[in-house]
């Protein structure tokens, strides 16, 4: 019964993205809130780009909330599930996280417009948002689970006991896991690509789980980002901005944390981290070399744009590397 409901989730995000979808793009547009592109962040070819509707995560969090509202809201009122409660469902408060950081991104995108620059809040008062963020839910996922500080290691029946250091690296993986999303939002269609396969993942495992109120949140994001990626796809006729990948992090991580496996990130976010990794690295290699680098430009997708891939191979491979990791975490999670 709660599979069926949470596929109904999934197909009302997404005929809702696919009908609002082309008002918001028609309303960015009258607003002129087009992409500002600065050619040192990316390939120079993605000048062409300046001007197409940015903001644009709006239209898959719209859909998932309509389809979170009208699925999970009916159960909780014909169930004795909200009875005695203090605290907010698990679902309600990762949509409530994940729209804190889109709302920050929503921000950051409109300082951008308005200065028609490619730098919007700076990364210090972002980084002091997210750590913000980060520690409400921190706080309130410590209270759920009765303060557990404990992490299940992945294909393994190891469990490590963090004590109180388990604060600090949620915190560290919240923010950084946040900021990995963002980062791998350079390409036409690459976000919502590789994110697929991973609220699928977190989709089937709700349900495995019997965590119906986060497996409907995880098919409204399955359904929201099918829906989106048929207009953001190359050549993309919106981009979601920092509204729409801030907001798909703080869903990802806070899926994660809401089902007790943070260390799957490891797993099913890999695209997302080798994104980040590649920075990270580039960054040392460059200061130790004084001056050289070791790929042609980051975040990893631009390398491989630069040698030659087009922006639809570089969402298929990603895309396809994600589903891959998704898969092995799933027969993990069901075996």
């Amino acid at each position: 019964m709660e599979a069926k409901w949470t596929a109904i989730a999934g197909i009302v995000a997404f005929v809702i993205g696919i009908i609002i979808a082309p008002m918001m793009i028609s309303y960015l547009r009258k607003l002129k809130f087009g992409q500002q592109i600065i050619t040192e962040y990316g390939p120079t070819w993605h000048k062409k780009k300046q001007g197409i509707p940015t903001m644009g995560g709006i239209i898959f969090i719209f859909s998932i909330y309509a389809a979170y509202f009208a699925v999970a809201f009916p159960y909780y009122a014909s169930s004795d599930y909200l009875i005695g409660r203090i605290l907010p469902s698990v679902g309600l408060t990762s949509l409530i996280i994940a729209t804190l950081l889109g709302f920050m991104g929503f921000i950051d995108d409109f300082v951008k417009i308005k200065q028609k620059h490619n730098q919007g809040l700076t990364e210090k008062q972002k980084l002091i948002i997210q750590i913000f963020i980060g520690t409400i839910f921190i706080i309130y996922n410590g209270i759920r689970t009765n303060f557990r500080t404990s992490v299940d290691i992945p294909f393994t029946d190891i469990t490590i006991e963090f004590s109180y250091f388990f604060y600090l690296f949620a915190l560290i993986a919240f923010v950084g896991f946040v900021n990995a999303v963002n980062l791998t939002d350079g390409i036409d269609g690459l976000a919502t690509s590789v994110t697929l396969p991973v609220a699928a993942f977190f989709t089937v495992t709700a349900i495995a789980k019997n965590a119906f109120d986060l497996s409907i949140l995880a098919a409204a994001l399955l359904g929201g980002c099918i829906a989106f990626l048929v207009y953001n796809k190359n050549p993309a006729k919106v981009f979601m901005g920092d509204t729409g990948s801030m907001f798909l992090g703080g869903t990802v991580v806070t899926l994660a944390f809401g089902l007790d496996m943070p260390l799957m990130l490891v797993i099913v976010g890999f695209v997302y981290m080798i994104e980040a990794f590649s920075v990270m690295i580039q960054v040392v290699y460059f200061k130790a070399t004084k001056g050289k680098r070791l790929f042609k430009m980051t975040p990893i997708h631009h390398h491989f744009e630069l040698s030659g891939w087009s922006e639809n191979k570089i969402c298929v491979v990603f895309g396809s590397v994600s589903f891959v990791f998704c898969l092995l975490a799933c027969l993990w999670v069901l075996l």
